[in-house]
């Protein structure tokens, strides 16, 4: 049995995304749903951690409000694959892996985004092995995350926290994977904004404070740390200021580049 763990802030969308699906699915359930004003949590590891400590299920999943599951045999489906993995960590329907020169090239995933249902990354057919993957969608064996809950030190507010769970999982051996199961997803992310590949526009003060945290954490095995949300390299061998800094100008001079090569070839 999957545990559906959901930190909420509007009830509309909870009600007629999240819960809507979960209403058709085939496969018992456990719903746990956690009202994060109600409660006054002050990050997404807090909340969490509160809802996933109640669950019961063999896997604990960790879902944002606005997240449809689509086929009603989405959960079972989903045990059934994340049976088949070995030394699972934490599993997720988004990706990303160290090869690409984009974040959307560096995605892998089935599901799509937005107002108009947008896909963007790379199609997987099966499980496949991820650095990172992003926090609209996350499983964890419920043994695992006894064990091992969320960070609430490092991710002291609303961002990166399953960045973060990604590389502790990696870094005690255990897998991290995204699986080829296909969900609407109403918000349409930061990683499909182009502005934020160019400018790191959009992301609250807060998500680049626990980015530098995570990025002192973990430098001792990774010297990049490949996230979804934003520009999503970061070295951890050099100071995020300048990372930012120069990311723009990186950016600029391929999308000249880009624009220039017909003319090139012409001459």
């Amino acid at each position: 049995m999957i545990s559906v763990v959901c930190a909420y802030e509007s009830t509309q969308i909870l009600n007629g995304w999240l819960l809507k699906s979960l209403k058709a699915q085939t496969a018992g359930h456990e719903i746990i749903t956690v009202d994060t004003a109600a409660h006054g949590f002050k990050s997404a590891a807090q909340a969490l951690n509160f809802g996933g400590n109640q669950a019961k299920g063999k896997y604990i999943m960790f879902v944002h409000q606005d997240v449809d599951l689509v086929s009603a045999s989405w959960l079972v489906d989903a045990e059934a694959l994340l049976d088949t993995v070995p030394n699972l960590g934490i599993a997720g329907v988004v990706g990303s892996v160290e090869e690409g020169c984009s974040v959307s090239e560096r995605m892998r995933n089935v599901i799509a985004h937005g107002d108009y249902m947008e896909q963007i990354g790379n199609v997987i057919n099966s499980p496949e092995p991820v650095q990172t993957l992003d926090e609209l969608l996350l499983i964890i064996p419920r043994e695992v995350f006894q064990r091992y809950p969320f960070d609430e030190d490092t991710c002291s507010d609303w961002h990166l926290y399953g960045t973060d769970y990604c590389l502790n999982m990696l870094t005690i051996g255990k897998g991290v994977y995204v699986i080829p199961l296909y969900v609407n997803h109403k918000s349409k992310g930061a990683s499909t904004n182009k502005l934020l590949f160019i400018f790191n526009f959009g992301l609250k003060r807060e998500y680049y404070q626990t980015l530098k945290k995570i990025l002192n954490k973990h430098k001792k095995y990774f010297v990049w740390i490949y996230a979804t949300p934003g520009y999503g390299k970061w070295k951890t061998t050099e100071p995020l200021f300048s990372q930012r800094l120069k990311h723009p100008a990186i950016e600029m001079i391929k999308w000249f580049a880009v624009r220039i090569k017909p003319f090139l070839r012409l001459n």
